[in-house]
């Protein structure tokens, strides 16, 4: 088995759905000049974060200098059908699950155990999740997993857009992948569905005006106009992933090892929590990094915008 299968194959054995391979070269400089002139725009909003480090996120290189291939891995995480009822108190489905970033990155370092044994010698190897400024959408394109729609997401032909994704950069020289092709075509039920128009009719994201970002990134009050359009979100808005043709007809997610905790909050519980309250209840959960205060704002948004 030629090193290339034998990752494949590796991958696929400890859960994760999908697997590709590319180079570590440097993303196009159009990408990175259309990135910087998001942020100019102020489409950021309150991520600071993705002002720094700039340089690193589109060459890998400035991440791990030896670094010559990477390995992108996905999962998938959907839980199934979405209810047609409004529950107040409503969460983003990849919160549904414990949090996938350390689920993730522990299987990321048994897959580079497995190739450095593979391979008998000694390579340098950086595991990354999304919390590493790394452009992973637009690497996980170039090594195959798919195409980014309309909705700025990373849609797999087979899985739809509710991947998550992992990076494995490694000094090893490696086969790599063929990029993957496609589009959304004509489809535009991302951009009628988003509540707050932050899907914007150019194709162009502003994040400042999106549901996901005000409720998890944002630590100010929310503006009127915008607090009255939650419709009972209490943690993040996927409404530009449930509506996506790729979403109904992708399979529901494969590996149960990454637990599901739960698929709502009651809004007028997590206004009664105390620290422990909150502590106890989300300490596996990605919510418990907004922290309690967040949480409470946005509990109290759920019942009176």
């Amino acid at each position: 088995m030629d090193i290339r299968q034998f990752i494949h194959t590796k991958a696929l054995d400890l859960g994760f759905d999908t697997v590709g391979i590319t180079s570590a070269e440097e993303l196009p400089l159009p990408m990175q000049e259309a990135f910087s002139r998001w942020l100019e725009a102020g489409h950021a909003g309150p991520m600071g974060y993705l002002h720094r480090n700039q340089d690193k996120r589109f060459a890998p290189r400035k991440l791990l200098s030896q670094a010559r291939s990477i390995i992108v891995v996905g999962l998938n995480y959907n839980p199934g059908p979405a209810s047609e009822s409004l529950v107040t108190g409503r969460i983003a489905r990849y919160a549904y699950f414990e949090d996938y970033h350390g689920f993730i990155k522990e299987r990321l370092f048994t897959l580079a155990e497995a190739i450095h044994e593979q391979v008998g010698h000694s390579i340098k190897i950086k595991a990354c999740v999304d919390s590493v400024p790394l452009a992973e959408r637009a690497l996980a394109q170039r090594a195959g997993l798919g195409f980014i729609g309309k909705n700025h997401m990373l849609i797999h032909p087979q899985l739809g857009p509710e991947v998550f994704l992992g990076e494995l950069i490694t000094s090893l020289d490696l086969p790599t992948d063929e990029p993957s092709t496609g589009d959304c075509g004509s489809c535009r039920r991302c951009l009628e569905a988003c509540p707050t128009g932050a899907l914007r009719p150019d194709g162009g994201f502003d994040a400042s005006r999106c549901l996901n970002t005000l409720t998890i990134e944002q630590r100010d009050d929310l503006s009127p106009d915008l607090a009255a359009l939650l419709d009972g979100r209490l943690y993040g808005c996927d409404e530009c992933v449930l509506c996506c043709p790729f979403t109904h007809k992708a399979p529901v997610r494969a590996n149960r090892e990454l637990r599901e905790l739960f698929t709502s909050l009651d809004p007028h519980e997590v206004l009664t929590w105390s620290q422990d309250d909150f502590d106890r209840h989300l300490q596996d959960s990605p919510i418990h990094r907004i922290g309690l205060a967040q949480l409470q704002r946005n509990a109290r948004l759920c019942l009176d915008p």
